[in-house]
């Protein structure tokens, strides 16, 4: 009797559960985000694949910011978040140019008043690659056997071409379906278009806003060692060349006396 009654004084104290309403509901705990975002999907009657790839870039992007949650999150994060992922840097007005002149990689500016059209056609492009992931597709070729190296990394948003095609083609040497980047040809009409709309008695194709691009530079007065680096030209005296047109002599040179 007396070890039963020891026993019985060590057990805890029954809980006292309110029955009142508000006790009760204040007890329940609210669903996690991703079960939140989980239902809002299905409520959709999204595909499971739409689904995971959701949750997954929510994921990565809460993840990204050291499990920030999202309520306490705004524009500049999200900014933040897609300057991780892809070669445009909006913090630092930044574009990385991949496999350009020589085959090499280069930096050039990205000009503030693009900005936000650039952000407005990156969402565009992203829901255009969902709904490729939706429909079992989604993948962009990879060169350099990166595909083997990273098997994932064919459907990863920011592996995904910038102006996609808006329609998907098959690979003649794989005999996948992918979606390219755009035709060179759309662009080459638009810039024909452009040129006969604006009047221009010269011709003007792609290359010519290059020039136009390392002239106006040069006219403002910037290194020709920057000009040469921004172009990618592996020898300045092929960004030499731009100095001709500048009215200034030769070597690009303003008088002093014009300068009086």
């Amino acid at each position: 009797m007396q070890h039963s009654f020891n026993h019985a004084e060590k057990r805890p104290a029954a809980k006292v559960v309110s029955t009142t309403p508000g006790a009760a509901q204040s007890s329940v705990q609210p669903p996690r985000l991703l079960d939140q975002v989980r239902d809002a999907i299905r409520l959709r009657h999204y595909s499971i694949r739409t689904e995971q790839a959701y949750s997954d870039w929510i994921k990565r992007f809460i993840l990204f910011h050291h499990k920030k949650h999202p309520r306490e999150m705004g524009a500049p994060e999200v900014e933040q978040f897609l300057t991780h992922l892809k070669d445009v840097n909006f913090g630092c007005r930044q574009i990385t140019v991949r496999d350009g002149k020589g085959e090499k990689d280069r930096m050039t500016m990205l000009p503030q008043g693009a900005i936000e059209l650039l952000r407005a056609h990156l969402e565009k492009v992203k829901v255009l690659h969902d709904h490729d992931l939706e429909e079992g597709y989604g993948a962009v070729y990879l060169p350099y056997a990166l595909e083997r190296k990273y098997p994932n990394a064919e459907r990863e948003w920011g592996w995904q071409y910038v102006f996609p095609a808006p329609n998907r083609s098959t690979d003649p040497r794989s005999g996948r379906a992918r979606r390219h980047h755009v035709d060179e040809q759309t662009l080459q009409r638009a810039v024909k278009k452009a040129v006969r709309a604006a009047g221009l008695t010269k011709p003007a194709i792609c290359h010519t806003l290059r020039h136009s691009f390392a002239t106006h530079l040069l006219q403002s007065g910037y290194d020709i060692r920057t000009v040469q680096e921004l172009l990618g030209h592996k020898d300045v005296g092929t960004t030499m060349i731009y100095t001709h047109v500048l009215n200034r002599g030769g070597q690009g040179v303003q008088s002093p006396l014009d300068a009086m």
